[in-house]
């Protein structure tokens, strides 16, 4: 995830400032109603550092997948897990481009257009995705839009880090290239109905180049992304 600048501190554990700056304290847990999976998983990613503030992006990942987006009522559950204010993990959650303060279409799709990809003919790209879903492509190049139906959201996004795919997209966490035009529009035939997405074309089906195969990453294989 790229971001714009220091990650904020927790108002709550700067001393004085919360209470004059009036802002929402950390939420009780018996307060929101948090679902026992999604609260178990965020005590486990907490586990994992000596600074629970440290769990503040997986944990945010987490409330989007099951959410679709970090809703409010999301953010309020991790902030009361983690014992942080909600603030605080608002201010990370609008920091990071992959993560969304607000909701968006079922399919992600997100174009790279980084230098190795824009030289392959990405911005052709993101347009056929465009034309394919009924998405402006001015949106798209601009922090990404949702179709009408919301079952598409689209935007260009630099950099995916996989220039050995180029022209390349990812479509629900998964890494897709090389594309084409006829791609394009294949995946999202395939999207609508339910269907494997260009398995000719997706990253953790490639072969390695050299020496025997390994086993394979149980996230990718899974069809979950590397998120899960």
């Amino acid at each position: 995830m790229s971001g714009n600048g220091n990650l904020p501190v927790d108002p709550a554990l700067t001393v004085g400032r919360a209470s004059e700056r009036g802002a929402e304290g950390v939420p009780e847990l018996h307060e929101v109603d948090c679902p026992p999976e999604l609260r178990e998983h965020i005590e486990q990613l907490v586990g994992r550092y000596p600074d629970r503030r440290s769990a503040s992006i997986p944990a945010l990942w987490a409330v989007q997948r099951r959410y679709g987006w970090c809703t409010p009522e999301g953010i309020r559950q991790a902030a009361a897990v983690m014992r942080v204010t909600p603030a605080y993990l608002e201010s990370v959650a609008s920091f990071y481009d992959l993560l969304r303060t607000s909701p968006v279409g079922k399919h992600q799709v997100l174009v790279c257009t980084n230098i190795s990809c824009w030289m392959q003919g990405a911005d052709a790209l993101l347009d056929d995705f465009c034309e394919a879903t009924g998405i402006t492509a001015e949106d798209a190049r601009h922090g990404g839009a949702s179709s009408e139906d919301d079952r598409f959201f689209v935007s260009g996004f630099e950099c995916l880090g996989a220039c050995d795919l180029a022209p390349m997209a990812s479509i629900d966490e998964r890494y897709f290239g090389p594309l084409d035009q006829a791609d394009v529009f294949k995946a999202v035939e395939q999207l609508l109905l339910d269907e494997d997405v260009l398995p000719d074309k997706a990253l953790e089906r490639r072969k390695l180049r050299g020496g025997p195969e390994g086993e394979p990453d149980e996230r990718v294989a899974g069809k979950t992304g590397p998120n899960a």
